[in-house]
């Protein structure tokens, strides 16, 4: 309705501009003619409100009270066809969002429940944003008839084996894991498309992965001394309590954790090893920057005998230039945190090593968005036939 006035008013200012001459006038006309549609803007936009019940797609967001719970119900505020109808949070259970996330005050949402409370009978699909380790037997319990975008790592590893090494405890639903299909969305859009139940990437595994794979699908890197050196926001870490993660801990310094046994090297492995069809194993160091969110991945790679860095940036140029999220930056620009902030957007350069036959790939995503809730509303859009930007065409936020 609200582009049928804005036609409307269009086809008035024409007319207007028909009535008079001179430049003096038509100026005159363009101002009488931005008035009258600001008159009709409240009307329009009280026609243009739709409640999330009205909505095509009914969603239910399990771990509301989380970052990645919070985001999603952020995105899908502007999203045309998907409205929330259910919320999860058993801490907050019989909390509204904006108790939680006051800057979440604007949507008329229902309040959250607890998980065992949920019912899904008023839910066409679910975002599942659990912690690690408890999400298998909850998706295992819903409805076969959802879609479900997982956020957790519960179904990122094919093999359940290695599953319990990296992450200390049995698979708890080892028939549901062979359906599950892994959301790097660039990458595997179309196994994303007739799949039921898609794992959500991992923030790092994300921001390597989508310069890496273009590479190697176009045998242009070595397969071995891939070295990864990557920072995150402190948000990477999750919402709750932890002394690791106190402002005094992190503040005024750089903090590398998880060096040599991060629970992401097995999911970027995987995927690195699924284009090239044999064993990649990477040197990865991820770090906590002290800062909310954002994530940049550096890469050294050795590129194959004969190859330039030229090579290397006409491939990823090729791969991604009709790619709406993934931007190929002008050769020599340095890719920044701040440049994606809020938003779905990978930004990739690649630089000549001073070292001879290597090359310099740096990858930067917001850990939350592109890295997490941007990332599965992507591919629900994709699951479920919407365009998949809908909803995610959010500018960064700079400064």
């Amino acid at each position: 309705m609200a582009s049928l006035a804005l036609s409307s008013a269009s086809v008035s200012q024409t007319c207007i501009f028909k009535g008079f001459t001179g430049e003096n006038e038509r100026y005159l006309s363009r101002r009488l003619c931005i008035r009258c549609s600001v008159a009709s803007t409240p009307k329009n936009l009280r026609v243009s409100e739709q409640t999330s019940a009205a909505k095509a797609v009914r969603i239910g967001v399990l771990g509301a009270s989380g970052y990645t719970g919070s985001e999603i119900v952020r995105l899908l505020a502007n999203h045309p066809y998907f409205g929330i109808t259910l919320m999860t949070a058993d801490r907050k259970a019989g909390q509204s969002i904006a108790s939680v996330f006051p800057h979440l005050i604007t949507q008329d949402l229902p309040n959250m429940v607890a998980v065992q409370d949920a019912d899904f009978s008023n839910v066409d699909a679910v975002f599942c944003c659990l912690p690690h380790g408890t999400t298998q037997d909850i998706i295992k319990a819903l409805p076969s008839s959802l879609k479900v975008v997982d956020l957790s790592a519960d179904f990122r590893l094919r093999n359940i084996a290695e599953y319990e090494e990296w992450y200390g405890q049995p698979h708890r639903a080892a028939n549901l894991q062979k359906e599950a299909v892994y959301g790097l969305t660039e990458i595997l859009r179309e196994q994303i498309r007739n799949a039921r139940l898609v794992a959500n990437p991992g923030c790092y595994p994300t921001s390597i992965q989508l310069p890496l794979v273009p590479l190697f699908k176009g045998n242009l890197i070595q397969h071995n001394n891939i070295i990864i050196d990557a920072k995150s926001g402190v948000s990477g870490a999750g919402r709750s309590a932890k002394e690791a993660n106190l402002y005094t801990e992190v503040a005024e310094g750089i903090h590398a954790y998880g060096v040599t046994r991060h629970r992401h090297v097995p999911e970027i492995e995987q995927g690195l090893s699924d284009v090239v069809r044999s064993k990649v194993t990477v040197s990865f160091t991820p770090h906590l920057m002290p800062m909310s969110r954002g994530m940049q991945s550096t890469i050294y790679v050795e590129m194959v005998p004969g190859v330039t860095v030229e090579d290397v940036y006409e491939q990823l140029k090729i791969f991604y230039e009709k790619e709406e999220f993934v931007k190929l930056l002008p050769k020599g620009v340095v890719p920044h945190t701040r440049n994606v902030r809020g938003s779905n957007y990978c930004l990739i350069n690649v630089f000549p090593d001073r070292i001879p036959g290597r090359a310099i790939i740096i990858s930067v995503i917001d850990n939350l968005v592109k890295g997490a809730s941007g990332q599965a509303v992507q591919n629900l859009n994709i699951m479920l036939g919407y365009p998949e930007n809908t909803g995610l065409l959010y500018q960064p936020l700079f400064p």
